[in-house]
């Protein structure tokens, strides 16, 4: 069962991994980089809506598997319909490509909590306990969106062939899957494998609860009772803050990195023509560092580690800033290194947080509230923010390819201005933080019942 529920992860984190890091790129191609803000924020949107919903459904009336596979099916023609729409223009309108992609949304972001529910239900009924086994689980998920990654990098057609390259000096650079639409159709494809492996999987029964249709059972209002508490208020309002830096990264660190094809010194290297793979060490150091946040909370305590995430957050921009595909090569891999303290000490500490501080009625709403706030009102806020920062100081234009066949739509201009911007409103953050925070949970140390918190963390934020 662990390695069934392995390769899940696996395709279900595929899916994303296709198109997230580049889809700005793609997006600027098609005439549509002033926007890259809204499509990131959309992922914000839908996960105030659809996620908690789909999960209602799926407790009182659907096994959750089944819920996962229909998600992904409808998923996954929306994304093939947003492809022939991609692939077969030059040029995108906004509104059409916008709906299309929010629709993806609405079924592909409730497929992560469902994926989590699935996941627990069948290792509960092999009598496994998920705290033993989901960490391991779920560090596939992972593992596939890098895979994905790879794959869409170093992918390409060209002339009716099908191919890999690292080459950027080849003819066939230009066409590779990051660069293209057929980002978009890896990621359709995708979705429907998994669709159909989910039907592989045993169907868990369950007893049903009783149905309540009320819109605080449905949407979980109910858990602003948690308001109440003093530190976790603080808290909250501050993840709305901190939720700003989650998607900045993923929308702009790709065409960001690939704008230096358009500098001679930068011709030809491996880093500018491959910025998706240079992307992909973000979510390696994320693996790498999921194990070190449990020890940075025995050590250090929940306020020292949800500082260190802010910190980080700002020496990955600043890093971001400062580097370039050739001297300043390191400072871009140190960028993708801290990646992993900012991701994961700010998403894992404040889940097990607000399960310590949710009594028993309200730990499923909690742990949707920190999302609603960081993920959704935060990173959609963030976006548009940032957004309008990055297009003050820099703008599409057509340059030659590095290959020199052709012209490609890069995003050029004074990229330092942006990412020090960024870095500074984080460290801004950061020193607020540690002001007014207070009260907080030091150490999750001995108690017993704390250990297993870990096996119910929501690990699906990608904000990245």
């Amino acid at each position: 069962m662990k390695g069934r529920l392995s390769l899940l992860y696996f395709l279900q984190f595929g899916v994303w991994g296709c198109y997230l890091s580049c889809f700005g790129q793609l997006l600027g191609a098609g005439g549509l980089g002033p926007d890259i803000q809204w499509f990131y924020a959309a992922v914000g949107i839908v996960s105030l809506l659809t996620p908690a919903l789909f999960g209602h459904i799926a407790d009182r009336f659907v096994p959750s598997v089944r819920m996962l596979g229909l998600s992904h099916l409808c998923g996954s023609i929306l994304m093939f319909c947003l492809w022939i729409y991609a692939s077969s223009r030059p040029h995108f309108s906004f509104w059409p490509f916008f709906l299309l992609y929010l629709g993806f949304l609405l079924f592909y972001m409730p497929t992560m909590a469902l994926a989590n529910t699935t996941t627990f239900a069948l290792l509960k009924s092999k009598g496994l306990r998920p705290v033993d086994r989901f960490p391991y689980i779920r560090i596939w998920g992972t593992i596939g969106f890098v895979a994905a990654m790879w794959f869409v990098n170093s992918a390409y057609i060209y002339d009716g062939v099908f191919g890999f390259t690292l080459n950027d000096m080849s003819p066939a650079a230009s066409r590779r899957f990051q660069y293209t639409s057929m980002q978009l159709l890896s990621s359709s494809m995708l979705g429907l494998l998994t669709a159909f492996y989910t039907l592989t999987l045993p169907v868990v029964r369950e007893g049903k609860p009783k149905s309540d249709f009320s819109v605080a059972e449905i949407f979980g209002f109910r858990a602003f009772r948690l308001f109440r508490i003093k530190d976790v208020r603080t808290f909250l309002v501050f993840a709305v803050f901190i939720g700003v830096c989650l998607q900045i990264s993923n929308g702009f660190a790709v065409p960001f990195v690939n704008h230096f094809m358009a500098f001679p010194e930068y011709i030809g290297s491996l880093a500018s023509g491959n910025a998706t793979l240079l992307f992909s060490l973000s979510q390696i150091s994320e693996a790498a560092f999921m194990v070190i946040t449990g020890i940075a909370m025995k050590r250090i305590g929940f306020k020292w580690v949800i500082s260190l995430a802010m910190l980080a957050w700002c020496l990955r921009f600043l890093f971001l800033g400062i580097g370039d595909p050739g001297e300043g090569l390191g400072w871009l891999l140190l960028s993708m290194i801290v990646y992993g303290i900012a991701f994961n000490f700010f998403n894992i500490a404040g889940h097990i947080y607000m399960d310590q501080k949710s009594d028993k009625t309200t730990k499923g709403f909690g742990q949707g509230l920190l999302m609603m706030m960081s993920n959704g009102i935060g990173a959609t806020g963030g976006m548009i923010a940032a957004g309008a920062v990055v297009n003050h100081f820099c703008h599409w234009e057509m340059m030659p390819a590095p290959s020199g066949e052709g012209m490609m739509r890069l995003f050029m201009g004074d990229w330092l201005w942006p990412w020090l911007i960024f870095a500074i409103y984080a460290l801004v953050v950061l020193c607020f933080f540690v002001f007014f925070f207070r009260n907080a949970i030091q150490k999750t140390t001995s108690n017993r019942n704390k250990t297993p918190l870990l096996g119910k963390i929501n690990l699906t934020m990608r904000s990245k």
